[in-house]
């Protein structure tokens, strides 16, 4: 990933930091000096689920465990004081998350599962991104939502892969039976996120990973770094499974509005992409709830209450992105933050604002 513009204080020490080589006294000094800077950020945030600054600079956190960072040592991602400010954040993302959404009462058998999982699916009200690109977008708001996308679509898959070790019998064989689609069947041309690619060179976008990085708000990098957290902890292996389950079962119809939207504004390639998910996620929603979900809470009771757990933020946080994209559209504004040049240290503050 190319590196972002930092989005505040946090951001501009951490990527100051990445810029430097590991090891050396300036280097060490600095790195000591994340975590309070975390904790700041946190503290000065209103709510980290839409701060720029945590969010921009979790998400530059988490792209150390993927790809990378153009011009990182790749050491940096096993460093104690970039691991300790990563869980600072990464902490407020789930307390907040936690106090935001209700906790549910879990059921104990597969079916039972699924029922509640596609119940709480059913249930939902939240805006429809999906609808709006079906009939009323233009093509400039096609090509904002297709960037706003990309932080997560052009890594499809790889957040919910960790959990793969992490799972066993029922549980492990579903997961990897979905993953294997997302993954083009092993054929590297069918790899979802490389579908999401093409659409994107189609509408004249840069298809390379993180190229809209600093343009995507705080509400979108939430959704994605929520999914990176469960992944990257065992502890959360329930809600990484959850997430998925909720993932699916909520594409297929979505996925079917995307297509006619984008055939519509005349991006085939755009359309492709989703018209891949109607028939995918349709197949992969049974499994997910019941195979994949149901068998992980009867074969780890403990880690229940978490599969539900992430099943709602998949919801809660594409409602939020949605209201995002919506409200600015219906302003007759961008979704995009506005194109910035590199903000000075006094200065970042009025830019996030």
């Amino acid at each position: 990933m190319r590196q972002p513009q930092p989005r505040g204080p946090l951001g501009e020490d951490l990527l100051a930091l990445l810029r430097e080589q590991p090891g050396t006294p300036g280097a060490e000094a600095r790195a000591g000096a994340l975590p309070a800077a975390a904790r700041a950020a946190v503290s000065r945030a209103d709510g980290v689920l839409a701060d720029d600054d945590v969010q921009l600079s979790l998400f530059v956190l988490h792209a150390l465990h993927y790809q990378g960072v153009d011009g990182v040592d790749d050491r940096w991602e096993s460093d104690p004081e970039l691991l300790r400010t990563r869980e600072v954040l990464s902490g407020a993302l789930e307390a907040q998350l936690r106090a935001e959404l209700p906790a549910d009462t879990v059921p104990s058998t597969p079916q039972s599962v699924a029922d509640a999982l596609f119940a709480m699916a059913a249930d939902d009200d939240g805006p429809s991104l999906a609808r709006h690109l079906s009939g009323r977008a233009d093509a400039e708001q096609a090509r904002e939502f297709l960037q706003l996308k990309s932080v997560y679509q052009l890594m499809e898959g790889d957040p919910h892969t960790w959990g793969i070790p992490r799972l066993s019998g029922r549980a492990k064989a579903g997961l990897i039976e979905i993953q294997v689609d997302e993954y083009g069947g092993g054929n590297a041309l069918r790899m979802h996120s490389a579908l999401f690619a093409a659409g994107m060179r189609e509408a004249g976008l840069d298809d390379s990973y993180g190229s809209a990085v600093d343009r995507v708000p705080a509400e979108w990098l939430a959704g994605v770094n929520t999914v990176s957290m469960f992944g990257l902890h065992r502890r959360l292996r329930g809600a990484v499974v959850g997430h998925l389950a909720m993932y699916e079962m909520t594409s297929s119809v979505p996925a079917k509005f995307l297509a006619r939207g984008f055939h519509r504004l005349g991006l085939p390639a755009a359309a492709a992409f989703y018209d891949e998910h109607v028939e995918a996620d349709a197949a992969h929603e049974q499994i997910a709830a019941r195979d994949m979900a149901g068998g992980l809470v009867v074969e780890d009771p403990a880690v229940a209450a978490d599969v539900f757990f992430g099943a709602r933020c998949v919801l809660h946080l594409d409602a939020l992105a949605a209201h995002q994209a919506l409200a600015r559209w219906e302003a007759g504004e961008s979704a995009l933050r506005p194109a910035a040049a590199e903000p000075s240290r006094r200065g970042a503050a009025e830019l996030v604002r």
